[in-house]
């Protein structure tokens, strides 16, 4: 067989890839990143070796659509699960139409963006993929497709509440295509300006973290605040789907990091192994913390640092050794517990703190990079070698590498943020494409307004609030008054009841049960 040896040379970074004959591959390398990226049925039928992790990036999608639809009240909840899962097939469709070759054509040289010379996957079959020699390049275009649906799977939690899903449909393709792409390459294509750069990005702290964090906080921006009644009180409708959706995202997050080893190697499970540490630490320090605040132990609380874990483990968890993450995951679980605060600072209504998790953990996880990463890990793949010199003796070079990690965080912060802003405002300039619902359609839910369907249907006999309340009193001119009454507020009594006099009611209080549902009632005899 013939060997073929790609090899690139940067200041204090370069790759050194081997490969057999590209037409030949190992069963169980390309069967593990199969199941990485997607859920399938099982392959022990057609593959020699089977993978360890039977887990996949697809998976996190209705993951993440659980996990919204928990943190949303409960008259919007189907409306993220739609939002997450129709995002998801937008993105499939523009990743095999140009997206792939956007972000990974590599006859393009201007290290901004790709060019459209695998338009519809033309000529993407069994050539070793440009990022890694294990996998053929058709694969590794599915993989990366299943990054870019997960970036706007996360990005779908700035509709949440007063969102239009058609507008953002058409915003999500767009996206895709010029800042998602664009990250994609920057950090990922031979020819990207940070990949040459030396920058180091193991799974996606750039394209998919601070991209999606900081896409959601440009569109809630544009978006504008919900109303003001509506942000009192607020607390998600079923934290037993939120903890679901996270426990969906762990499992699928092992696919996205280990996956990124592209084979069933020692990389991958250290990845792995990284993975779960950061969750690990991350969980139980933001829950420590809020524990201090309200000496509860929040389940919520605890979610979300585990989210952010996994988050600060994406650009790293290739790089470092696993003492590290315990670092890595204790700052990310107390600098994005703070980072919270920031929407309350800035007066954007980043509704489900997409970047306090997403995009402050995508910078956490990079800037690691600088002083833990470790050539060693980094060779477990067997085609892959770093060289990151962070001893002081040799002019700091670890300070140089922090700068480039500074320089790439800011270059997707500042170019995701300012793209996001102005799609978002010319999409909502378009006729019949408003971004945002009316004030009479966020009162109502987005299920109603825009979906038509309910995450939890029930059995409504009155919409006003006012035909349950029971009459108290005649007015002077002869009208029955209603007085209304705050759930709880009776003392046992019914909380809500037909409009028939008091002494009816108390004949019919045992026979009458409410079920409160956002803000409704519904009466069972």
């Amino acid at each position: 067989m013939n060997n073929r040896t790609v090899s690139r040379t940067t200041p204090k970074l370069f790759a050194v890839f081997s490969a057999e004959n590209t037409t030949t591959f190992d069963k169980g390398d390309v069967g593990f990143v199969i199941l990485s990226g997607a859920l399938v049925r099982p392959m022990s039928a057609i593959l020699d070796r089977v993978p360890v992790l039977r887990d996949g990036v697809s998976f996190m999608i209705p993951g993440l659509a659980f996990l919204y639809s928990g943190l949303a009240r409960r008259k919007s909840a189907l409306s993220l699960i739609w939002a997450v899962c129709a995002s998801n097939a937008i993105v499939i469709f523009q990743w095999f139409f140009w997206g792939y070759s956007l972000a990974f054509s590599s006859s393009a040289t201007n290290g901004f963006i790709g060019n459209v010379a695998h338009i519809g996957l033309k000529s993407v079959l069994g050539e070793a993929s440009p990022g890694s020699p294990l996998i053929p390049e058709l694969l590794y275009a599915f993989f990366q497709m299943e990054f870019a649906a997960v970036t706007v799977g996360i990005m779908m939690g700035g509709v949440a509440e007063r969102g239009r899903v058609l507008p953002a449909m058409v915003f999500s393709f767009l996206w895709t295509t010029l800042v998602y792409c664009p990250l994609a390459c920057w950090a990922w294509n031979v020819n990207g300006w940070a990949f040459t750069w030396g920058v180091v990005d193991f799974a996606g702290g750039g394209p998919v973290e601070i991209g999606s964090g900081v896409a959601g906080l440009a569109y809630s921006l544009v978006l504008g605040r919900r109303q003001e009644k509506e942000l009192l009180h607020f607390r998600p409708h079923n934290v037993a789907l939120v903890a679901l959706g996270t426990w969906i995202l762990w499992l699928g997050w092992i696919g996205f990091n280990a996956g990124s080893a592209f084979g069933a190697n020692l990389r991958a499970i250290v990845a792995a192994w990284n993975s779960f540490i950061c969750a690990a630490m991350g969980g139980i320090v933001w829950c420590l913390l809020d524990f201090r605040l309200e000496k509860k132990w929040t389940m919520v609380g605890f979610c979300s640092g585990t989210i952010a874990g996994l988050v600060a483990a994406t650009p790293s968890s290739g790089y470092v050794p696993t003492w590290a993450s315990i670092i890595i995951g204790i700052i990310t679980g107390a600098v994005c517990n703070y980072a919270t605060k920031i929407k309350f600072l800035l007066r954007v209504d980043d509704a489900l703190d997409l970047f306090a998790e997403h995009a402050i953990g995508g910078m956490i996880g990079l800037l690691a990079n600088a002083f833990f990463a470790d050539k060693d890990i980094v060779s477990l793949d067997g085609v892959t070698s770093i060289e990151v010199h962070r001893s002081l003796k040799k002019q700091n070079t670890s300070r140089k590498q922090l700068y480039k990690q500074f320089t790439y965080i800011c270059a997707c912060v500042g170019y995701t943020f300012v793209v996001t802003c102005i799609l978002a405002k010319l999409v909502d300039l378009i006729p019949g494409l408003q971004l945002r619902a009316s004030t009479y359609a966020e009162q109502l839910g987005m299920d109603e307004t825009e979906i038509g369907e309910f995450a939890n249907d029930y059995i409504e006999i009155r919409r006003d609030f006012l035909d349950w309340a029971p009459i108290t009193s005649t007015g002077s001119n002869g009208d029955p008054e209603r007085k209304q009454y705050a759930a709880g507020d009776r003392h046992g009594k019914p909380e809500h009841s037909p409009a028939i006099s008091l002494e009816e009611n108390s004949h019919e209080s045992e026979k009458v049960t409410t079920i409160e549902r956002g803000g409704l009632a519904t009466v069972q005899e």
